[in-house]
């Protein structure tokens, strides 16, 4: 799979949304395949991380967060769901599992239903292990501070919004991948 081609074909101008696109997937590709490296013992496709990494976030263009130069008109948690959308549209359906799941350390139905999310009510927690470790690489990265790593505090930090649990998974994946 040829992941800039999607990305063009979606992103056909040279912008600053673009740039914030492929700066922040490619800094979580990077760190999602030296996980991979790190830990062979996983057996994880690094082909495929490295494909999802670069699409995860595929969908932010028709979502409203002028904060990153996007000004569509859908709310910013659909992202991932639309970037699926996209994905199973162009035949890459387990890459579109990683655009669904990435959000947080994944949105329980429990949760979608409960905070009344306007995103498929389904389960979207990652279940692979490429599922994985591209959510959890996505959690040291913003698209409004590109230059910098965040630290495990304070990726476990911006997780709290999110609730506890999601804080717990977190913890857990520090332990298996650092």
């Amino acid at each position: 799979m040829d992941y800039s081609a999607i990305i063009d074909k979606y992103y056909p101008q040279e912008n600053e949304l673009k740039n914030i696109l492929t700066v922040h997937s490619r800094a979580v590709a990077d760190k999602a395949l030296a996980i991979c490296e790190k830990h062979p013992e996983l057996n994880a496709d690094r082909q495929f991380v490295e494909e999802a990494a670069m699409l995860h976030d595929l969908g932010i263009f028709k979502c409203d967060a002028d904060g990153i130069q996007c000004f569509g008109t859908e709310p910013y948690i659909c992202h991932g769901t639309i970037g699926a959308q996209i994905l199973r549209e162009e035949g890459f359906p387990r890459h579109a599992r990683v655009c669904e799941r990435h959000t947080g350390t994944g949105i329980s139905l429990k949760q979608i239903e409960e905070r009344n999310l306007p995103i498929p009510h389904k389960d979207l927690m990652p279940e692979t292990i490429e599922e994985i470790i591209v959510c959890y690489a996505d959690k040291f990265f913003s698209k409004t501070k590109l230059d910098r790593e965040k630290t495990v505090e304070q990726a476990m930090k911006s997780l709290e919004k999110f609730g506890q649990e999601g804080v717990e998974k977190f913890k857990k994946w520090v332990a298996m991948f650092e």
